[in-house]
């Protein structure tokens, strides 16, 4: 049976109404200090993001770095989009030391199946670091669960598309791929499932225009490693939520739009939407179905 927040809100339960609300408010109140081994196309927005949410963010990626910032920081965000021989050791060792401090460790496997070296190091991540969460587009998600994959660039296959149609196979492929890993899988895109091994959530923000812009997906990543880091004991619903309010404040910087404004004005509204965004508007305008 399917509980269905967004369709049915006269009946919600109050549990359910405060726990996005609860996720956000943490992130607020703990600032969580998130290391990010990131791409440099995006690595602003990512930082600028993590300010927005509250969070507060580090870059670092060099081998004689990684290791002292991983132990000051409380969260890690491992992003492959630019990868490159000198930091992928860094990733790897960053990976070990934020499980040894039982830090949660999120990884954005960008563009893993377009290329050997991308499907390689993902695959090679997920057997040598224990993801708290996996957050991607539904092509490198599949390229990690069956080990390879083809990817539009860094963009998802149209023939691997989540849709309304197959939206049960890609819930029951999540709860399996996370059942293996023992991770929450996040599988974004028009339509997004956020899921751990027994509870899904199917979610419908957000607005096209995000895909117009670089970044979105990265800074959904290194926000989403803050809500982890900020509610340790839930991370299957940090997730959601991240997921959700990134959605929401794409709807609502989509409605400031104005005639002449584009794509860039679009990114800097999101980041907007994100800063002023309180728990009660996150819970309002949250709409998910949970399986």
């Amino acid at each position: 049976m399917a509980f269905f927040k967004w369709r049915n809100c006269n009946q919600r339960n109050p549990w359910e109404e405060k726990m996005f609300k609860e996720r956000l408010d943490n992130v607020r109140e703990q600032s969580p200090l998130i290391h990010n081994i990131t791409n440099y196309v995006t690595v602003n927005d990512c930082a600028n993001i993590l300010l927005a949410c509250g969070a507060s963010p580090i870059m670092a990626d060099d081998m004689e770095d990684v290791l002292d910032i991983a132990t000051v920081c409380t969260g890690l965000n491992i992003n492959i989009g630019t990868l490159n021989q000198r930091t992928i050791p860094s990733m790897y060792a960053a990976g070990r030391k934020a499980n040894e401090l039982e830090h949660p460790v999120l990884l954005d496997p960008v563009g893993a199946g377009a290329s050997g070296i991308r499907t390689d190091t993902a695959l090679g991540l997920l057997e040598e670091v224990q993801f708290t969460a996996i957050r991607g587009n539904i092509s490198e998600i599949k390229t990690l669960a069956l080990g390879s994959g083809s990817t539009r660039g860094v963009d998802a296959s149209a023939l691997d598309a989540v849709t309304i149609e197959n939206i049960m196979d890609s819930v029951s492929f999540a709860k399996n791929f996370a059942k293996r890993t023992g991770t929450v899988i996040g599988i974004t895109g028009p339509i997004d499932i956020v899921a751990d091994s027994e509870k899904a959530y199917i979610i419908h923000n957000g607005h096209r225009m995000m895909g117009r812009i670089t970044g979105s997906g990265c800074m959904l990543s290194a926000m989403m490693t803050a809500y982890l880091s900020a509610n340790k004991d839930n991370p299957l619903d940090a997730a959601a939520a991240a997921v959700c309010a990134m959605g929401l404040a794409g709807e609502k910087a989509y409605e400031r739009l104005g005639y002449r404004d584009g794509n860039s004005t679009y990114r800097n509204y999101l980041i907007d939407e994100i800063y002023h965004l309180t728990g009660k508007e996150l819970e309002e305008g949250a709409k998910y179905e949970i399986y």
